[in-house]
């Protein structure tokens, strides 16, 4: 309930008394430590907000959440000659083989719909391993990824991340077997895994590294409600020490009693009363005071939001009807080729990028007050212990089209640059099969898309995929495999969120004190290369 009373500044307020503001609630919160600590903490705050306020520049960050569990084996291949063979044996298993198949394979229509033969082959990619980790391998994405695929090779948009997951420090496969060596709380379950990743902390953690990176740079927004956004519930991502999320529906702002017009039964008054009811306490309980303001936070905001979101049927955004009021499940823009259908689809994600997009064009063009902003998106359903084929496809057919859609769309802003998505999940999936889909991993691969991303590489070195052995549980000839194929992650959550936050504008000062476990790593490899 604390987030009304840290973000309600007025609107009025100059962006440098903001600034101060927003410092001294930094200050007064960071009070209640004691000892040495308390002044370095101080310290790095007030070098967030220094950093913060001479950036110019409007930028956002947007987290697409996989919830269940991605299989990124079959997402992102490796189609090099050792690395196909190992893939084919483990994952051809019967009785419903989940292993895709190869690229330039045609898709037969008479397959079963979702299956490997269904979707034929797999799509190269030419990447450019300026890395220097991956030469002489070959790769290609999943066969619903044709979007992706020409945003890797031509767009040069996108960039892949191999082998990513929570770690506390870099971890071999001996160090794994040893319970001395650190290792992230609860591995493998999904709560704490969401959680891990999102604020680098098992389940029970209440901030997340980007609502601490908008901390660090909420005083270059004048309105500090907009700064972290949600379009998808609640994601503790979003949550800061003082910054914390703002929720909207796919339409737009969560309205509270009046219409687009300011009446409630038709009545301006009675809106206008309802709003002063709601959004004053009429006695000292805390409680009470926290809910008011919450109100007070909501009114205000669904105000400005109001007037400054464009329509979502803009050309921009979606399609305006023919006649009649705009409807998104019909927007065409909206709408994905669901692969067991064989028909259109709307698509959820793609919704809730559209309302990221409207929020970004208004962030733009200054109408909400923002120059740095946090988005959280999600799309669920991955938890595919069953049924693999069927709807591990038709989820990477709604991933493809969601990303080139929000890459289109921030096509027709000029804001591509502006803005970097990354994908991010539970955890990768077993590289075995239990005969009709996959269980819980660890490492996984991941997507970084945007204009200010150099595309069209691989940023880390792709794992050695080994064949099973005859225990089907040990891959002895793999050094980045463990129990049933699960990934040994080779880059942490700590170098992609410190990668992030630099192009972000977030100190370095600022990052070793959002991500604790960075100094762990190699100092040649906090920062992936990513960005120009």
């Amino acid at each position: 309930m604390n987030q009304a009373k840290d973000n309600a500044m007025s609107p009025s307020l100059p962006a440098s008394q903001c600034a101060r503001r927003l410092f001294l609630q930094h200050a007064g919160a960071m009070g209640l430590l004691a000892g040495a600590g308390a002044p370095l903490a101080l310290n790095l705050l007030a070098a967030g907000s220094a950093a913060a306020q001479s950036a110019p520049d409007y930028k956002a960050l947007v987290c697409l959440f996989l919830f269940g569990g991605n299989d990124a084996y079959n997402m992102v291949l490796p189609t090099d000659e050792a690395s196909w063979q190992a893939y084919g044996a483990t994952r051809n298993q019967a009785p419903d083989s989940i292993a895709l198949l190869a690229a330039g394979t045609a898709p037969l229509a008479t397959a079963a719909a979702g299956s490997p033969a269904r979707l034929g082959g797999v799509l190269p990619i030419a990447a450019l391993n300026a890395s220097g980790l991956n030469n002489g391998r070959s790769f290609a994405l999943h066969p619903l990824m044709g979007t992706l695929q020409s945003m890797f090779d031509t767009d040069r948009r996108l960039a892949i991340m191999p082998n990513i997951g929570p770690l506390i420090r870099p971890t071999t496969k001996a160090q794994y077997a040893l319970a001395s060596h650190p290792k992230p709380a609860s591995l493998f379950s999904h709560n704490d895994q969401q959680n891990t990743w999102q604020a680098l902390a098992a389940e029970g953690v209440t901030q997340g590294w980007g609502g601490r990176m908008g901390d660090a740079l909420a005083a270059l927004n004048t309105r500090t409600a907009f700064t972290s956004v949600c379009a998808s519930g609640n994601a503790v991502w979003l949550a800061g020490r003082s910054v914390q999320q703002y929720q909207v529906s796919t339409n737009g702002a969560i309205r509270m009693g009046a219409d687009s017009a300011g009446r409630l039964y038709g009545s301006t008054d009675l809106a206008a009363a309802l709003q002063r009811v709601a959004s004053r306490s009429r006695g000292t309980q805390v409680f009470e005071a926290d809910l008011a303001a919450v109100s007070a936070r909501s009114i205000d905001a669904e105000t400005t939001l109001r007037t400054a979101l464009r329509p979502a049927s803009d050309a921009a955004f979606g399609t305006a009807p023919a006649s009649g009021s705009y409807n998104a499940n019909n927007d065409p823009k909206l709408q994905y080729d669901n692969p067991l259908t064989g028909a259109k689809a709307a698509s959820a994600l793609a919704q809730q990028l559209q309302v990221v997009a409207r929020m970004v064009d208004a962030g733009l063009s200054g109408a909400t007050g923002v120059r740095r902003q946090v988005f959280f998106v999600s799309l669920g359903g991955f938890d595919t212990h069953d049924l693999q084929n069927r709807n591990h496809a038709d989820l990477m057919a709604r991933l493809a089209h969601a990303l080139r859609y929000f890459d289109t769309a921030l096509g027709a802003l000029g804001a591509r640059a502006n803005v970097t998505t990354f994908t991010a999940s539970d955890f990768g999936r077993t590289f075995t099969s239990n005969g009709d889909g996959t269980d819980h991993g660890w490492g996984g691969h991941h997507f970084v898309m945007g204009g200010a991303v150099k595309g069209g590489d691989l940023y880390g070195r792709f794992p050695t995929l080994g064949p099973k052995n005859a225990n089907n549980n040990n891959f002895d000839s793999s050094a980045d495999q463990l129990g049933n194929g699960a990934l040994l992650p080779e880059v942490s959550v700590d170098q992609l969120g410190a990668t992030l936050g630099r192009w972000f504008g977030v100190t370095d000062s600022a990052l070793a004190d959002i991500f604790p476990n960075l100094a762990n790593f190699d100092a040649a490899r906090r920062d992936l290369g990513l960005f120009a």
